[in-house]
């Protein structure tokens, strides 16, 4: 599949988005969508609240010819999944397998704290054909560690997931991509599965022009010890809202124990201010494969205090990350989006009336 060039100005970049949404959806036979009149609750923000799915059926993604076998060349993406960003994940959901050419060969792994039916149902009425399993997270594991954040959203436990990862998934799963849920993938995600880790546990975009020390207080840095931590490597900043994991790597180099160790180390002082994502740093910054940006263009949400709108930074783009306070789903529906809000709307399945119409 394509990617996306910022060669071209936003406004065609949406327009090609929306022509793409549009010419997938009107190949699609009758057969592979089916519509019903369901009067819907007032959810605005995409939550699932009621016995009746609020988002629309997507049609079967089939494998092309050139895909291999069904049992060997899988491709394993894991998420999170609640009702507040259940909107952010069906999109995401729908981007991957749209722009798939071998959808029937990703396997998504779904994280949760507790079981929601209603969650359940809206992913197999959306997605029938959909290969998933859901696995739970135990909040017990890490709700004495977490310390508060500038950010109420950054402090609830599924964002610790990630961490526990390679503990949940079944074992016969040596590699895994995560994925947040705040995000959609306009490239082929084998692309991303196929990058050489090496020696590495995880894969991700680097950004060695950011200013580093900002992630963490002057507390840490006037420690006599704990800035040693890096010493023998030049840690650069990364996102962990997309990881390319080696699960066998992760499970055996006893990281998840290293990232809890700076948790506890973050209740007794503060260290750093951004929920679940500085212990990774602290663990893996300078340590990591880096990939390409394009599989990152994060930070589209803005910062997260305000969450102001944030243009698209130059170069291709294969994944957009509206990481950061403004979702687009939200600020969609508060009729003020941002104009990078427009690449995430071809995707949204979401119901924008209360009264739906299908044949």
């Amino acid at each position: 599949m394509a990617f996306w060039s910022l060669s071209s100005s936003l406004p065609l970049l949406g327009l090609l988005s929306l022509l793409l949404f549009h010419q997938t959806s009107l190949t699609t036979t009758t057969t592979d969508v089916h519509v019903h009149l369901n009067i819907l609750p007032d959810v605005p923000d995409g939550r699932v609240g009621s016995n009746y799915s609020v988002f629309r059926e997507a049609h079967a993604f089939r494998n092309g010819e050139t895909c291999g076998n069904l049992d060997v060349d899988r491709i394993h993406v894991a998420m999170t999944l609640d009702a507040n960003y259940l909107r952010g994940t069906m999109a995401a959901v729908f981007s991957i397998l749209q722009h798939s050419t071998c959808p029937e060969n990703v396997v998504f792994h779904f994280l949760w704290v507790r079981h929601e039916p209603e969650v359940y149902s809206s992913i197999k009425s959306t997605f029938p054909y959909l290969d998933f399993k859901v696995y739970r997270f135990d909040v017990h594991r890490v709700r004495g560690l977490i310390s508060k954040s500038i950010r109420q959203a950054l402090d609830q436990p599924l964002n610790y997931a990630r961490t526990y990862l390679a503990n949940l998934i079944p074992n016969e799963v040596k590699r895994a991509i995560y994925l947040d849920s705040d995000l959609v993938v306009v490239d082929d995600i084998a692309k991303l599965w196929k990058v050489d880790l090496g020696d590495k546990v995880l894969a991700a975009p680097e950004y060695c022009q950011a200013n580093f020390t900002v992630y963490f207080t002057e507390e840490f840095w006037s420690d006599p010890y704990m800035p040693r931590t890096f010493e023998g490597r030049k840690p650069c900043y990364f996102n962990t809202g997309v990881l390319v994991m080696d699960v066998d790597k992760w499970r055996h180099g006893n990281y998840t124990k290293e990232v809890e160790d700076w948790m506890v180390v973050q209740k007794q002082k503060k260290i750093y201010q951004l929920g679940s994502m500085p212990p990774f740093l602290l663990v893996l910054a300078g340590n990591i494969m880096p990939i390409d940006h394009r599989w990152n263009q994060h930070g589209l949400g803005g910062d997260n205090v305000e969450g102001k709108c944030r243009g698209l930074h130059p170069g291709p783009v294969s994944l957009l990350h509206w990481s950061g306070k403004g979702k687009p789903w939200l600020r969609l529906d508060s009729r003020k989006p941002c104009t990078v809000d427009h690449l995430w709307a071809p995707y949204d399945l979401y119901y924008t009336s209360r009264h739906s119409f299908e044949d």
